[in-house]
């Protein structure tokens, strides 16, 4: 079938699969390097005590079958190699059914992970990585030219990320409608980036044209990938400055790398594909019937984005095959941060010596700049700044955090930038507390030299040590 592909996307088809590799390769690099102090045998929410007590129909896994921490730890560094082959071009050089058993593997172990990861793995990019890893096994490699429905998909996820955001916002809080979010979103966003500091002191009607050039962007432009070239290559370059200035601003782990890289499949870049025998049948029998079913699964999505009542990133199938996206519905206007700290004094007491944890990415130390990790993900780190919220987002997790910081725990440790306890000499008592965060003026930056100034709050954990440790006499 002639209409079946579309030869002049050769070299975007080529240039989308390499940067999805790329991002798959960090999502794994991250899974490896966090998972047991976050969810192993020990982490602070096992992965056992998870399956046991949900089905695997309700999560499909890997884990559900099998689970030790030597055995995630292999099925993550195999989605490293898998995603690193697959960057290098290695789904060109096999027949095409293997490119997409190639592609499989790292959606099978992704969300293997993300089915087990729970709240650590709530955010909207882990289903938007499956989603758009699942239509790349479908996207052929060199023996087939990329077909045209499978291109028209990445394009509807495109759409629905970029428009269900747009409509959030808009719904959502007044500053929106205002044009005035950004006065507030720079300082209190997750986890600030080393430029955030510069762009809260833009001045506001610069923070208005911002608001503004995201509501196009996310409202007008969408529609423009549906029309003919070069208006689609266009709206996608559009969409991908607008990603390149969030990169700048903040870090928001891949979310916007991923939305760069479904943009790129929009691009009509120069193409000189080679001549190649017509997609064999059962490749275009396979292509249909799926596009069909994410078709039909579109509903809930689709739905849930034109409803009043529009909700965010929620899947709607155990495989997050078709989800609902959107961020920042609301913003918050004061920034709060906890901190923690440990003394080593057996009765502890306000004048003891309280040391602070330094965490890698959230704000700690007024004086220590903020630094880019995205698209790596620091995942405890983004769970404190919802623990800053409110203590129910911590529930689950942070006395079990803190437990382990008692312990002087080595993978927990291993999570932070540094511990101001030596490894033979944990804390007695460790304790929260809660700060507010503002940034510092221009003169004040140039007195102090601190990007933070931070003022006390209130107390968030009480002094605490392991149950049934005794004092030192």
């Amino acid at each position: 079938m002639d209409w079946f592909v579309a030869p002049d996307y050769w070299t975007s088809r080529l240039v989308f699969q390499r940067a999805l590799a790329g991002v798959y390769l960090v999502a794994f690099l991250t899974a490896a390097l966090q998972f047991r102090a976050l969810m192993g045998e020990r982490g602070m929410l096992p992965v056992p005590r998870f399956v046991a007590q949900v089905r695997f129909r309700a999560a499909p896994s890997l884990f559900q079958l099998h689970y030790s921490d030597r055995f995630f730890a292999g099925c993550a560094w195999a989605g490293c190699a898998v995603s690193a082959a697959l960057l290098a071009g290695l789904d060109s050089l096999v027949p095409l059914w293997a490119a997409m058993l190639l592609w499989l593997v790292p959606w099978a172990l992704y969300l293997s992970i993300v089915n087990v990861g729970q709240t650590w793995y709530s955010f909207g990019w882990e289903s938007l990585l499956l989603e758009v890893g699942f239509l790349a096994v479908l996207l052929g490699n060199d023996e087939v030219a990329p077909p045209v429905v499978v291109l028209f998909l990445l394009r509807w996820i495109l759409f629905r990320v970029e428009f269900g955001a747009g409509l959030i916002k808009m719904r959502g809080d007044a500053c929106w409608r205002k044009l005035t979010c950004l006065d507030h979103h720079h300082e209190t966003q997750p986890m600030p980036g080393p430029l955030s500091w510069f762009f809260h002191r833009l001045p506001k009607p610069v923070h208005r044209v911002e608001v503004a050039a995201n509501h196009f962007t996310q409202l007008v432009v969408p529609v423009l990938l549906f029309t003919p070239q070069p208006i689609a290559t266009a709206a996608a370059a559009l969409m991908i400055l607008t990603q390149l200035w969030l990169v700048l601003s903040g870090n928001f782990s891949w979310l916007n790398w991923i939305t760069i890289v479904l943009a790129l499949s929009a691009l009509g870049l120069p193409s000189d594909p080679p001549s190649v025998p017509d997609a064999p049948l059962w490749y275009e029998v396979v292509v249909l019937a799926v596009a069909a079913l994410l078709l039909f699964l579109s509903y809930h999505p689709v739905a849930n984005m034109i409803s009043r009542r529009q909700i965010m990133n929620r899947s709607f199938d155990p495989l997050h095959l078709v989800n609902t996206y959107g961020a920042f519905g609301s913003v918050s206007r004061i920034r709060y941060e906890v901190v923690i700290e440990g003394t080593a004094d057996d009765v502890p007491r306000e004048e003891s010596e309280w040391r602070e944890y330094e965490f890698k990415g959230k704000p700690g130390d007024p004086r220590r700049w903020p630094r880019q990790f995205a698209p790596y993900h620091l995942r405890l780190d983004w769970l404190m700044w919802f623990a800053a919220l409110s203590p129910a987002y911590a529930g689950q997790w942070f006395g079990a955090l803190v437990e382990r910081l008692l312990e002087n725990d080595r993978d927990t440790l291993k999570l932070l930038r540094r511990s101001p306890f030596p490894p033979d000499a944990p804390p007695r008592h460790v304790r929260a507390r809660l700060f507010r965060y503002r940034y510092t003026t221009w003169r004040e930056l140039r007195e102090t030299g601190a990007c933070w100034e931070r003022t006390y709050v209130r107390e968030y954990l009480p002094p605490t040590r392991l149950a049934g440790v005794t004092q030192r006499p």
